[in-house]
């Protein structure tokens, strides 16, 4: 964990178009999906699942198909391919390595090493599934050609930490937060686009499903929301009392979810940036005043969250309620990611494992 946060210095919020936005629009390019290793399967694992005594129909026994161990540090980022047949993972502090597993059998199928020269803070597929992204502390986002596994260029222009990446649905746009702001980067054509000047340190970024809106989370616990259009802020709140941990549009893209080190996960409405609720249990293991990464399932209104107690826990987004308590960790969970068609979720933790699951 980073304590290199600076002070807020300033309230003005500046931008320095570099390239209008509205010029990408007519930028073309999808490339084909970068092949895919396929290895017959094996048998699933068996793992506890503490169930809610008013557990819904969705999600009601997911089962742990994988454990990846080959790893020599804490897994600090996660990702699915668009297809959902790789699961890629970036490594911890002085582990700067990226790994590629085969789903079908949990082999690993590929190393980047060297792919930081620190931590991979985030990694990230374009959604044809031929670019691979990362981010480091080392100042850095690398892009990596996903059918060679290959370095094809680094995006440089942060002057500190870059530590949360996200992607625009046409895969067109790229963006990047770190403790020096926001940045956006025409992934086409492998040029910066431009500077979304942000005085207190980003913690996490996401856009919205529409591609229209993208949501900023900062060490302060304020949360912002941007016009991808025009660059220009749309509104901002204080959502948490520590660092913005966690940042997910649902799928319909309605609602922000945001979680926190101060240990709440909470609902926005994301067109007025207005609280709706929090999610509570008051049945189970909660996460301790700490939560490390959220995720939403892309097919329904269900969240995943992992914390210091190692454990993650599922929520309905539609009631509010806890749905199941999976236990597996025997540290910190520490990255979530479902995988695109739902049907997966990858956990990483500080014990140098990842767990697979199928829902």
């Amino acid at each position: 964990m980073n304590n290199s946060y600076s002070k807020l210095f300033d309230k003005v919020i500046s931008i320095k178009l570099k390239i209008p936005l509205m010029t990408l629009v007519g930028i073309a390019g999808a490339v084909a999906i970068a092949s895919l290793v396929q290895i017959p399967a094996v048998n699933p694992a068996t793992v506890e699942v503490k169930l809610n005594p008013e557990t819904t129909k969705k999600l009601v026994n997911p089962q742990r198909i994988h454990t990846l161990k080959d790893n020599l540090g804490s897994i600090k980022s996660l990702t699915f391919s668009p297809d959902s047949k790789t699961l890629v993972s970036g490594g911890s502090d002085n582990n700067g390595v990226i790994r590629l597993w085969s789903i079908k059998n949990g082999d690993l199928i590929g190393n980047i090493r060297k792919a930081q020269k620190t931590a991979v803070e985030s990694v990230l597929i374009s959604p044809d599934g031929q670019t691979l992204a990362s981010c480091s502390n080392d100042y850095t986002i690398n892009l990596w050609n996903l059918k060679t596994n290959k370095f094809t260029r680094s995006f440089i222009g942060h002057t500190s930490n870059v530590l949360s990446l996200t992607i625009t649905p046409d895969g067109k746009i790229l963006a990047s937060g770190g403790l020096d702001g926001i940045r956006l980067w025409d992934l086409v054509n492998k040029r910066p686009l431009a500077t979304l000047v942000h005085y207190n340190n980003i913690s996490k970024i996401t856009i919205s499903p529409d591609g229209q809106i993208l949501a900023s989370g900062d060490t302060q616990g304020v949360v912002k929301l941007w016009d991808l259009n025009s660059g220009q802020l749309i509104r901002q709140f204080i959502a948490h009392t520590q660092v913005v941990s966690g940042l997910a549009f649902t799928p319909d893209g309605q609602t922000l979810v945001t979680a926190s080190h101060d240990g709440k996960i909470k609902l926005w409405d994301a067109k007025t940036g207005n609280f709706t609720s929090t999610l509570e249990n008051n049945n189970s293991i909660n996460h301790n005043n700490w939560i490390n990464a959220i995720a939403i399932n892309p097919n329904e209104d269900i969240l995943a969250s992992g914390g210091k107690q190692g454990v993650i826990q599922l929520w309905d987004l539609t009631t509010g309620k806890l749905i199941n308590t999976l236990e597996g960790h025997t540290d910190w969970v520490s990255a979530i990611a479902f995988s695109p068609d739902g049907k997966l979720l990858a956990t990483g933790g500080y014990d140098k494992k990842i767990l697979l699951w199928r829902m």
